[in-house]
């Protein structure tokens, strides 16, 4: 059964086309990367799943674990289990970074009908996460990603994705920013976060985060579809010849 089915999806921003006619399906324990030019739509698709505002769905269906997301919220997505980590994390002053995280966390499991975290549940579950990443408690100390550099950004997106515990993982250009230090790290725990009931959606421009993750597919897209899907051979093609390698 795909964990995410999308089928002639058509959506416009501004009466301006961004995805025309695409297709994806994911099943659990699959990883996918989807790899373009800028404009391609990306993004769009990213949003669009998670269930961002200003997008209109003009055709097309978007099913996650045979639900119609177009049905859902935006929270109501994240309690079913999709996360994004966004390729520009936003800056939020006056919200400390520990009980942002903790807030979400306990905002999901009440809609899941699960226990909420106590003080120290929290806090051991975030030790634990804490070190995989490498960051400092000093991090969490300050309000959320003011004044982080790049690498600390993504990071702390991705122990945040760490402790939601979802099954859907989108990582919008998530080695954006990252110095190679910071790129193996972030890569490391994907890779232990890997399991049969989750999945990973990852954009990315670069071959080299598929360095450290290795992915089932590999999709080409361009002017809103995917015009292509291959294995990690595509990667070292457009290292090569870019995107004209895929031109039709």
């Amino acid at each position: 059964m795909n964990l995410l089915e999308i089928k002639d999806l058509k959506v416009s921003v501004q009466d301006k086309t961004i995805l025309d006619g695409f297709n994806l399906e994911i099943k659990p324990g699959e990883v996918h990367v989807i790899m373009g030019p800028n404009g391609s739509g990306k993004s769009t698709l990213s949003n669009v799943i998670c269930g961002k505002s200003g997008y209109v769905i003009e055709k097309g269906s978007l099913n996650y674990e045979d639900q119609n997301l177009l049905d859902l919220s935006i929270d109501e997505r994240a309690a079913q289990g999709i996360f994004l980590a966004f390729q520009h994390p936003i800056e939020i002053p006056g919200v400390n970074s520990s009980n942002f995280i903790k807030q979400s966390i306990n905002i999901i499991r009440k809609k899941r009908n699960e226990k909420i975290l106590d003080s120290l549940d929290f806090l051991d579950l975030i030790k634990e996460k804490q070190k995989s990443l490498q960051i400092k408690d000093s991090l969490l100390k300050r309000d959320v990603n003011v004044g982080f550099s790049g690498g600390e950004k993504k990071r702390f997106d991705i122990m945040h994705m760490l402790m939601m515990d979802p099954k859907l993982i989108i990582l919008d250009e998530i080695d954006s920013g990252l110095d190679i230090d910071a790129l193996k790290i972030v890569a490391e725990v994907v890779n232990k976060f890997k399991d049969k009931n989750k999945a990973f959606l990852i954009i990315t421009h670069y071959q080299r985060l598929l360095d450290y993750i290795k992915p089932d597919f590999i999709h080409i897209m361009q002017k809103g579809k995917i015009i292509d899907s291959g294995d990690i051979s595509f990667a070292t093609l457009l290292e090569k010849e870019g995107y004209s390698a895929f031109r039709k």
